[in-house]
């Protein structure tokens, strides 16, 4: 057993193997949430459709590989837009729909009052873990982030996966603290401070799990793999599982060729596009969703759909993207 793992469960031990051997397996599949409707924020939870689209998103088969872990109602499955109820309902649905095949780690988040609601929630519901994303609001020094995690750890049994971004930034310190705690097993990083980030890594007790979680991680994955952290999240995978697999295994063989084409003819642009407007991070994946007649619905607010020269700008990249690996 290693020092992470001190003091949890058999039944969260064995969750902890899983994503780890998923994450040296495949990418994090963080899918989006289906709405009802065409405009901004007023569709209702459109679980079917939900269910339809995570089904694909899970699949493998010959040519394609199965995500090492999934992880609803995050960032990208607009976690901060959905209720208490509808969020049941997703983590509830995607139990179902990954029938144990893979590990489900569903987001929490605010405050830490509100996120152990969520944790109760998420674990009634069959969640096998938890990302912790960042507070609301305010900054805080690591004595606030460490007794955050503490409190958030004190009313779940399940592993929780800290997520540094924004206003939460752990230093080495700080790492080494809330990996005492023992039900925190991992942390996902958005930061991309390379300097840090081995720093923590050095800090971190055996079998800690690191992942990179930055925007279209996949931009910087030859980076995080130089400083110990190959394993990364994928927002591509929400929309075009074909590039974000063609990708993954290029560059877990060594293809520099097929990697570098896709990085400069299809990951760039595709982040060019999605810094013109705040909030594209999440809405331009839901835009090339539909794009591919995917049931995933509009964003809510206050997110906001692309603009037809977005969209038009967005179809040509992803078309690029398919032709290069292959696919329609």
């Amino acid at each position: 057993m290693t020092a992470s793992m001190t003091g949890i469960s058999a039944k969260a031990e064995g969750t902890v193997q899983r994503l780890r051997d998923g994450m040296a397996g495949g990418v994090l599949s963080f899918p989006l949430t289906s709405f009802h409707g065409d405009g901004d924020g007023d569709g209702g939870l459109d679980l079917d459709s939900y269910r339809t689209y995570l089904t694909g998103q899970l699949a493998a088969g010959e040519d394609t590989i199965a995500p090492g872990a999934v992880f609803p109602a995050c960032g990208t499955g607009e976690f901060f837009s959905l209720d208490e109820d509808e969020y049941r309902e997703v983590v509830r649905a995607t139990v179902e729909v990954a029938a144990g095949r893979l590990p489900v780690v569903a987001g929490i988040g605010y405050g830490w009052a509100q996120a152990r609601r969520f944790a109760r929630i998420a674990e009634e519901a069959g969640a096998d873990a938890l990302l912790v994303l960042p507070h609301y609001l305010v900054a805080a020094p690591q004595d606030g982030l460490v007794e955050q995690l503490r409190h958030i750890a004190a009313g779940t049994s399940l592993p929780l996966i800290a997520y540094q971004r924004g206003q939460v930034a752990f230093t080495a310190e700080g790492l080494r603290r809330i990996a005492e705690i023992p039900t925190v097993v991992g942390l996902k990083d958005g930061h991309s401070d390379l300097d840090r980030l081995q720093r923590l890594t050095l800090a971190a007790p055996d079998g800690f799990l690191f992942f990179n979680g930055a925007s279209t991680a996949e931009i910087q994955a030859r980076a995080y793999a130089t400083v110990g952290v190959p394993a990364y999240s994928s927002a591509v995978h929400a929309f075009a599982p074909e590039i974000a697999n063609a990708f993954f295994k290029a560059l877990h063989t060594d293809d520099h060729t097929t990697t570098t084409k896709l990085l400069r003819d299809f990951y760039v642009p595709l982040v060019e596009l999605r810094d013109r407007v705040p909030g594209y991070a999440v809405s331009l994946i839901k835009a090339a969703a539909r794009l591919r007649n995917l049931p995933v619905g509009p964003v809510r607010s206050p997110l906001t759909n692309p603009n037809q020269t977005d969209l038009a700008d967005l179809k040509k990249i992803l078309d690029t993207g398919l032709a290069l690996v292959g696919a329609r």
